[in-house]
């Protein structure tokens, strides 16, 4: 790594702030760049030698940290963990992916200079020394943690790539899954339920052909079968954004589609055909964010975090002005997930924009805000046209895109001699992604040592991909490999690095197992103390599977079971009092149980929350009674903090169960 551009650093801001908490702050950036960065300096007395450096999925902001609290406090965990912070703005618009500059500023240049400096200005702060680095990024910011890793040496000590994907998964882990989404809409509830607890346990029960085949597809392909309960409001997530580079990279795909054997879109008797849409219409209402409209399963969280992982591809968001809907004079029977929209006539005639489909009356506008924005001249009375044809090709995408061997979530569309049974297109598009987003293509080779943390509900970034990358470690590690590095899964957790969760009985947010990831990365690089085992696991037709107790399964994560009067489904009469049974056991190494959550009815309110003397182990007892019939899944959520604090936001690792009730009349 040369040191031009960034040879020449300056701070423009140093000054002393109370808030979040007392701090020295300094802001600066490199002359001659766009590289900007934010320093985040404890009193003396909480320092302990270390620094902590957050990289977004793709550039941003380096003003995001203070507004942040609870677990998502990247300031309040670094000052708690005895480090400084950094952020940076990514090398801001020089380094943003199809900028046409240099990827490599965004992948690792802006970053590492902007560590570099840091020790520079510790040393003023606090004295001479050399300040221990650790680097950590999700997602996209996986990545480029990865490229940081793989392209520096000596600029940091350590590193936590999270929910990391592979140089195979952008587009594929969206087409594949908004095939499924397609062809399963109207089967979802049910395999959902099977695979719930208490369920058939045959999620291919009673489905159709093609819809048994779309599940078994995209379940090989990595997608947790667990996770279809979100199925509602996942949507089609950043396909939104990757869309028109798909579209420009390999244009003649969306021709050829429709029109050569070999192609879904060419078969004539395919339910592809039943759904593309291609309609005319009249805008009657152009609405804004401040209208409050109700967009239905395209509606946005309530809450979000800009910067986070499940946040950062939508942009800016364009604040309350934002055009999120046109509502239609006509509309298709059914809706639709994902489509274009052009302007036939008015002052915005041969403008378009991407929908993130059609619900009810409204064609809903996918990240609003963003580039491209609505055209101003959009008006009630204007007509357009509607056009979903290139979202459904794209829905395949993955099929014609066979890469080698060590991607064996690719083998079902392999003969017998490996070769590819679709026609492939004429390159694979997935690492011209991976290279211009984060400046290289993973390879496995680091300097320093490293924690990896993924999730096996991760619908974004399939689970298998993070072993993939341990396996590629183990090629130039070797027997060194439990040396520098570990791999931690995290059950029932999803992609987002977000405290609050949609649905609380289900899922559990990671950031806890992330700042034990840190905390640890710490003790392994400074006092050479090795971080708990990584996880055991098997990778079996996609689905990366892991053993049911602590002591075989390793990690960091508490296992919780719990059974309703014995069993994972009790079958009562309205007034019986059931008994609920909770075993957690924390794995060797990892921190104790402190805190047990009770929500008997299932409704996402943990009503009893238990905090217990520290353990290795648990058993639990509560009796409930059930008043009225009904389905009910009671949930268990318990956690285990290294410290044996029950109170902090910082490295408290949770888990969650269920069990079935179903109360008769």
């Amino acid at each position: 790594m040369t040191a031009h551009p960034f040879d020449r650093p300056y701070v423009d801001i140093d000054e002393s702030r109370d808030t979040p908490l007392p701090h020295r702050y300094v802001h600066g950036g490199f002359e001659g760049t766009a590289t900007r960065f934010s320093l985040y300096f404890p009193p003396p007395e909480s320092y302990e030698g270390r620094f902590y450096q957050h990289i977004t999925p793709v550039p941003d902001s380096e003003h995001l940290a203070p507004s942040a609290d609870g677990q998502e406090d990247k300031i309040g965990f670094a000052f708690g963990a005895g480090g400084y912070f950094l952020e940076t703005n990514g090398g801001g618009p020089s380094g943003t992916p199809g900028s046409h500059t240099d990827p490599t500023i965004a992948g690792y240049r802006a970053h590492a200079a902007a560590a570099a400096h840091s020790r520079v200005v510790a040393r003023q702060v606090y004295g001479d020394h050399r300040p221990y680095g650790y680097l950590y990024g999700g997602s996209g910011g996986a990545f480029r943690t990865m490229g940081c890793a793989e392209h520096t040496e000596g600029v940091w000590d350590g590193f936590v790539p999270y929910v990391p994907g592979s140089p195979m998964a952008i587009p594929n882990v969206f087409t594949v899954r908004m095939h499924a989404q397609r062809v399963l809409r109207d089967v979802f509830d049910r395999i959902v339920d099977a695979v719930e607890p208490g369920g058939s346990g045959d999620p291919h029960q009673g489905l159709a052909p093609e819809e048994s085949a779309a599940l078994t597809e995209v379940t090989r392909m990595g997608f947790p079968i667990r996770s279809w309960f979100g199925h509602r409001t996942m949507g089609t997530h950043a396909f939104g954004t990757l869309y028109p580079h798909l579209v420009q990279a390999d244009p003649g795909y969306f021709e050829e589609f429709w029109s050569m054997p070999g192609y879904l879109g060419a078969d004539p008797r395919a339910s592809v055909q039943r759904a593309r849409v291609r309609f005319d219409s009249t805008v009657s209402a152009v609405l804004r964010r401040r209208d409050a409209a109700d967009l239905g399963p395209f509606a946005d969280p309530a809450e979000s975090v800009r910067g986070g992982v499940d946040e950062a591809f939508k942009g800016p968001g364009g604040g309350g002005d934002a055009v999120v809907a046109l509502r239609l004079t006509r509309v298709p029977p059914t809706g639709t997930l994902g489509a274009e929209l052009t302007a036939t006539t008015g002052e915005a005639a041969g403008s378009g924009l991407r929908l993130k489909g059609i619900w009810r009356d409204l064609a809903v506008v996918d990240m609003p805000g963003a580039e491209p924005h609505v055209p101003p001249g959009l008006r009630p009375g204007d007509t357009v046209r509607v056009d979903n044809s290139n979202f459904l090709a794209a829905q395949t995408y993955h099929r014609h895109q066979v890469p080698g061997p060590e991607y064996a979530a690719w083998d079902q569309y392999r003969d017998a001699t490996g070769a590819p049974l679709p026609p492939q297109r004429p390159f694979l598009l997935a690492p011209l992604f991976a290279a211009a987003a984060a400046g290289h293509v993973p390879t496995g080779e680091f300097a320093g040592k490293m924690i990896v943390v993924s999730c096996l509900l991760d619908r974004e970034a399939f689970p298998w991909q993070a072993a993939w990358y341990r396996d590629k470690a183990a090629e130039h590690l070797g027997d060194a490999l439990d040396d520098r590095f570990r791999l931690w899964y995290v059950d029932n957790a999803l992609h987002a690095d977000t405290e609050r969760q949609e649905h609380p009985t289900r899922s559990v947010s990671y950031l806890g197992v992330l700042h034990e990831a840190l905390r640890s990365l710490a003790d392994w690089v400074e006092k050479d103390i090795p971080p708990a085992t990584g996880t055991r696991y098997e990778i079996r037709d996609g689905q990366v599977l892991v053993p049911d107790s602590a002591a075989d399964r390793g990690g960091v994560q508490p296992v919780v079971r719990i059974t309703a009067d014995g069993a994972t489904c009790a079958d009562v009469p309205t007034g019986t009092s059931v008994t609920l049974a909770v075993t957690v056991d924390a794995p060797p190494g990892a921190g104790p149980i402190v805190r047990v959550q009770w929500d008997a009815d299932g409704d996402g309110t943990y009503e009893i929350d238990d905090v217990v003397e520290p353990a290795s182990r648990l058993t639990l007892e509560r009796r409930h009674t059930y008043l009225t019939p009904g389905t009910r899944f009671a949930a268990v959520r318990v956690s285990a903090q290294r410290d044996g604090d029950p109170v902090t936001p910082f490295a408290r690792v949770d888990n969650v169960a269920r069990a079935r009730i179903v109360v008769r009349d």
